[in-house]
């Protein structure tokens, strides 16, 4: 700034011949040639500076110390000059001329600023980028400058483009100072997030560790735990919560049971039943998990968790009798997962039980064992779980965890049941003979069946329960006898001269690999036996969509083993397997506005989305396919939200699924229900309820809409339905479809 004014003022009072002119010209092309050669100084004052704390060279360069030596020189000349006039005079008319030493002025300067430059050159890599820039320009341009000032006389371009380069320097060692602040910062948050997940990740690895001892006491619940933390974090995503709290619900349920290291090891693992006693001793964990869980205060939901997850909803659990929502929230989510996965797990006096009684057990437990909210949210869930995934598994999810199986007498043993599904199966194994029979004797047998529990049973009391049926046998070595199918085509293809039995003995061949492929669509089955011999395809036409399908392995005196099994991740496409029978259709009936449309599964079809008014009926005549076993296998209404109107569009928010047994499954988070079910004096009971739907029922569902509110009602064989649905977002467009299980829906007409 002095250095413009002293500029200014040096061209300002050129030739002014007054007293003050004489001064202030002689003061102002001194303090210009002064100020100059000072900024110089400071600027090497901070090279010094900066290579020191930025660049870490801790010896300073003779350089650098020599620029300071010759800037002091030249600013002691600049005072001699204005005594001696060697670098400018002043004539009569006080006006400013060259002295014969004038081109001394600009050598001093000219050398400090390379002298300054050959030491930014080798040390540039030390600096930032941008530092790197701003000392580059403010020691290029100001000597470009002199040389310029030289030839054109007159033109402050020295001063302009030192002072221009000083601010251009300040500004870009503010940027340089908050990008390194801001590196600083972030670094530091870094570090702090870096710290925070090696907690997390401590907490996690700790909390499961302990699970697990927990879980290892007892021998019939490995992997309970995990279990029932993964069950209870679904349950409230479901429900809404973000997820800090459903992280919290997770780690609760996981350290739930850790009350059970103080009960001893013969109790907890009796495989009788328990006396008062020793069920009193049982009781207690809650109370010992408290205690143990409570010295943990940063995270006092876990004790919690441990002390009231055996609470009722009704007021009979312990140990405290807590009642409805004086039970806290996280406990009630625990205490359905809980019970949950002890239904789907194995036990000592039992298997885990099917996936439909574990649903009507959940029902029963509504508003007395389960909080209703999160009792509904399981059985949604449980619905949604298709190929029953949600249960208690080894490490090797197919076959029980086994990858080798031995099978005496023919039947004597049969491998868990592995799903097909419309996902192509890749299944690997190798057979022989088991010790003191010979080839001949032995053979793998694949049997095809369905039941509730994936498993094949022989008992007709346990296969009526389980609803067992079998499809057939297909033996690896070509046979077949499929007698519960409709149609079977086959297609063997030599691949070289096949051996006989004795001849593979004789080649070492005792031991025989297969590899399988197998994939089911609809009412079709596709499996391809290649055995290094021949492939054998057969496709097999079902009964029906509606059941599953569970693949298991048997044989006769044989060992089966090297069992390997890979799925594709896609689906195969409808029509991947040739279809050698006609589609069983349900729904053939007369046809309404809407097509018909048979619903094999749960939610498997639905109907277009209907836009919602005032008094608008739909009118369907219901027949629950002859497969169906369970009083939900019945239509259910959608009430929705989507762009296109369609159940799974863009932006599907469903409101309510409501069931015409009563049951309904409410978001939560887009709409409110509020349901009320009757049984009016013709409903006689839930069997005959089932034999009705069988037969074919006709369904007319009503619709009132006054506002934001939509009453749905019907009434069907002595069970009145009624359901109040208050839409959060008033101002979407509501929609409504028919949906089931096991179920063909015909004649669909819109009053």
């Amino acid at each position: 700034m002095f250095l413009l004014i002293a500029d200014r003022f040096a061209y300002f009072y050129r030739g002014n011949v007054t007293n003050v002119g004489w001064w202030m010209v002689r003061i102002s092309n001194c303090a210009v040639f002064f100020l100059s050669l000072l900024i110089l100084l400071v600027y090497n004052l901070y090279l010094r500076n900066l290579f020191t704390t930025e660049g870490g060279i801790t010896r300073l360069t003779i350089r650098l110390r020599l620029v300071e030596i010759l800037l002091i020189i030249g600013m002691f000349l600049v005072l001699l000059s204005q005594f001696y006039g060697f670098y400018y005079t002043f004539d009569s008319f006080n006006r400013y001329q060259r002295g014969s030493l004038f081109y001394l002025s600009y050598i001093v300067p000219t050398v400090s600023m390379l002298l300054q430059l050959s030491v930014i050159l080798q040390y540039y890599k030390h600096l930032s980028s941008w530092i790197r820039a701003s000392l580059l320009l403010f020691t290029i341009v100001p000597m470009i400058a002199s040389l310029l000032q030289i030839k054109f006389y007159g033109l402050s371009l020295t001063n302009m483009s030192i002072v221009g380069m000083a601010v251009f320097l300040y500004v870009l060692s503010l940027v340089d100072m908050n990008h390194q602040v801001e590196q600083a910062h972030e670094m530091k948050i870094a570090f702090l997030m870096e710290e925070q997940n090696s907690m997390r990740r401590l907490f996690e690895q700790t909390a499961t560790a302990l699970a697990s001892a927990i879980d290892a006491k007892d021998t019939y619940t490995h992997g309970h735990s995990t279990r029932v933390a993964d069950y209870s974090r679904m349950i409230a995503k479901q429900s809404g919560m973000d997820e800090k709290e459903c992280n919290e619900v997770y780690y609760a349920a996981l350290l739930h049971d850790v009350g059970k290291i103080g009960i001893p090891n013969d109790i907890i693992n009796k495989k009788g039943k328990l006396t008062p006693e020793e069920y009193a001793v049982i009781k207690k964990h809650p109370v010992i998990g408290k205690q143990i869980l409570s010295s943990i205060v940063e995270f006092p939901y876990l004790s919690i968790g441990a002390n009231f997850h055996h609470e009722r909803y009704d007021g009979k659990g312990y140990p405290e009798r807590l009642k409805g929502e004086d039970i806290p929230r996280l406990a009630r989510i625990i205490a359905v997962a809980d019970a949950y996965d002890a239904m789907t797990s194995k036990r000592s006096y039992r298997d885990p039980m099917p996936q439909q009684q574990v649903r009507e057990e959940l029902i029963r437990g509504i508003g007395e064992q389960f909080d209703p909210e999160y009792a509904k949210i399981m059985i949604h869930l449980l619905d949604l779980d298709t190929e029953y995934e949600m249960k208690e598994r080894e490490d090797v999810k197919e076959l029980a965890g086994n990858d080798e199986l031995q099978v005496d007498k023919y039947r004597s043993y049969v491998s868990e049941g592995i799903l097909l599904t419309k996902k192509l199966m890749k299944l690997h194994l190798e057979v022989s003979p088991m010790e003191g029979h010979t080839a001949e004797e032995a053979f793998g047998t694949i049997l095809l069946f369905d039941s509730l529990d994936g498993r094949v049973h022989a008992g007709e009391r346990q296969a009526s329960e389980l609803c067992y049926y079998e499809y057939g046998e297909i033996w690896l070595d070509g046979r077949a006898e499929c007698p519960g199918i409709r149609k079977m085509e086959t297609k063997v293809t030599k691949l070289e001269k096949e051996l006989n039995v004795k001849e593979r003995v004789a080649k070492n061949q005792s031991v025989k690999s297969y590899d399988l492929e197998v994939v089911k669509c609809l009412d079709h089955v596709r499996l391809i036996i290649f055995d290094g011999e021949q492939v054998t395809e057969r496709i097999l036409a079902l009964p029906d969509c509606a059941r599953y399908t569970y693949l298991g392995l048997t044989g006769q005196y044989c060992r089966i083993s090297g069992i390997s099994i890979n799925r594709s991740e896609e689906d195969v496409a409808e029509d991947f397997i040739p279809r050698i029978a006609e589609l069983v259709n349900y729904a053939d009936g007369p046809e309404g506005d809407l097509p018909n449309i048979q619903i094999d599964g749960y939610r498997s079809a639905s109907t277009k989305g209907i836009p919602i008014v005032n008094g608008m009926k739909i009118s369907f005549h219901a027949m629950s396919l002859p497969t169906a076993r369970l009083i939900w296998h019945i239509p259910f209404v959608s009430v929705f939200s989507s762009e296109d109107g369609q159940i799974d569009g863009p932006e599907f928010h469903e409101f309510a699924l409501i069931r015409l047994d009563g049951e309904y499954w409410d978001s939560g988070i887009y709409a409110t229900n509020k349901l009320t079910v009757d049984k009016k004096e013709e409903f006689v009971d839930w069997d005959e309820w089932k034999r009705r739907n069988k037969e074919g029922i006709d369904v007319v569902v009503s619709f009132h809409v006054e506002g934001n509110q939509i009453t749905v009602y019907t009434e069907n064989l002595g069970i009145s339905v009624k359901n109040v649905v208050t839409i959060i977002d008033g101002s979407t467009t509501a929609y409504a479809a028919l949906t089931g299980d096991q179920v063909a829906l015909t004649d669909i007409h819109i009053i």
